[in-house]
């Protein structure tokens, strides 16, 4: 059965969600977790003519997000005494990282939810839920 977890986490309901049931599954299997959350790219142009927010306070910004993110996972993992770990990493397309995390962590199974942010793009599975799928061979456990 499976030894290690990858849950990855962006902070949606359904996110939330997958959390519990990948902490649920680890709980009954004797496995450990990995929460993932990946940082997005800085998305201005160094040549635009009006920047939003500098890099750095971009960057502190994305970070501070995440560690909410991870740190209920831990909180969450560790209440009912599954271990958990946590990473980040910064890529332009989310699935990237995820199965990228999954490898160099010695995930197992990623266990994710069947949609994200952009749960109206595909109904069924998520753009990024798809993407993992198609992209990794690594097992997916696809939560709904």
């Amino acid at each position: 059965m499976f030894k290690h977890i990858l849950v990855p986490t962006d902070g949606t309901d359904l996110s939330k969600k997958a959390i519990d049931g990948a902490i649920d599954l680890a709980r009954t299997v004797g496995a450990r977790v990995t929460a993932y959350a990946c940082l997005p790219q800085y998305p201005y142009s160094p040549y635009a003519d009006v920047v939003i927010e500098l890099p750095g306070d971009f960057q502190s910004r994305s970070e501070r997000e995440a560690r909410i993110h991870l740190q209920e996972v831990e909180e969450a993992a560790h209440s009912v005494g599954v271990t958990c770990d946590t990473c980040t990493s910064v890529h332009p397309s989310p699935y990237l990282g995820i199965i990228e995390a999954a490898e160099n962590c010695g995930c197992d199974v990623i266990f994710m939810a069947s949609h994200g942010r952009r749960g109206l793009g595909s109904l069924l599975i998520g753009s990024e839920t798809q993407r993992v799928l198609t992209h990794t061979k690594i097992p997916v456990i696809v939560y709904r």
